[in-house]
């Protein structure tokens, strides 16, 4: 494991995403892997290098594991009328990144996943961690997302369309 996966986990625990638990006898545990990716410059250079934690999530199944996951997406053509309007009327846009936005989301189930390969916490490899927060992979991970960015909105004057 190198400096890209300690970075990972470190952004999951200041998240506080999970916490160690006893293996539940009446649930499954999803199990987890790392997903890399190398990030380039234009040059071709290499930028840096990226490992993400990843949920086994097509081991879930509906109704036990989760119950929705819609989360809506704009069109491409909305975004493009947008930009378009905002041109016309000389409208300031803003965009936004949310790093790690999936592990933001609160989840309603009670979910667990096994310690994450190079970081089993010594003396309790035997536990298991209950997910907080979603994680990527989960079916639910957008829907999750999608209600906590969609509650900070409305907590703030913002209406639905």
């Amino acid at each position: 494991m190198g400096p890209s996966n300690e970075e990972e986990i470190k952004m999951i625990e200041k998240n506080d995403t999970w916490e160690l638990a006893e293996r539940p006898k009446d649930k499954e545990v999803i199990g987890v892997k790392w997903i890399y990716k190398t990030k380039l410059n234009a040059d071709g250079s290499i930028q840096k290098h990226k490992a993400r934690l990843v949920a086994k999530g097509y081991s879930q199944l509906p109704g036990i594991d989760y119950t929705e996951t819609f989360a809506p997406v704009a069109r491409l053509d909305t975004i493009r009328a947008l930009v378009a309007i905002a041109a016309n009327k000389k409208w300031k846009i803003y965009q936004m990144d949310v790093k790690s936005a999936f592990l933001n989301g609160y989840i309603d189930e009670e979910i667990y996943v096994e310690q994450p390969q190079g970081f089993i916490a010594k003396g309790y490899e035997e536990k298991v961690l209950r997910l907080k927060k979603a994680l990527y992979g989960l079916k639910q991970a957008p829907r999750a997302w999608y209600s906590r960015i969609d509650n900070y909105f409305m907590n703030r004057g913002f209406r639905g369309a």
